[in-house]
């Protein structure tokens, strides 16, 4: 399968990532400012639940690359990479970038 369309589907799937992410993310916002028992619960939930880190990480990661694909997307409305090879070229360059900041996220949250 051709990088450019790796990187198509997986801006996709982030995509739907994120709409099912922010379930989550709104019902601990909502926890956390409903008084300061449920502030307290959901910091130590996220500093002591390793699926809890792992779900941010996974939603930050989807935001993340999602973001990046997004840029991408809007140099190409702008008539950038719309050849065959600078596509291709800038499809790989969404990848390591994604790549990147997906690593230092994680370092961020652990």
């Amino acid at each position: 399968m051709p990088v450019t369309a790796i990187v198509s589907i997986l801006h996709r799937v982030t995509g739907i990532i994120l709409f099912i992410g922010l379930a989550f993310l709104f019902y601990a916002f909502d926890q956390s400012l409903s008084s300061q028992e449920g502030f307290d619960q959901v910091v130590e939930v996220l500093q002591n639940n390793f699926l809890a880190k792992f779900v941010v990480w996974g939603v930050v990661s989807a935001l993340m690359y999602h973001f990046v694909a997004g840029v991408k997307h809007l140099f190409m409305d702008l008539g950038h990479f719309e050849e065959l090879e600078s596509g291709r070229i800038a499809a790989k360059a969404n990848l390591v970038i994604a790549v990147v900041l997906i690593l230092l996220a994680g370092v961020w949250i652990w």
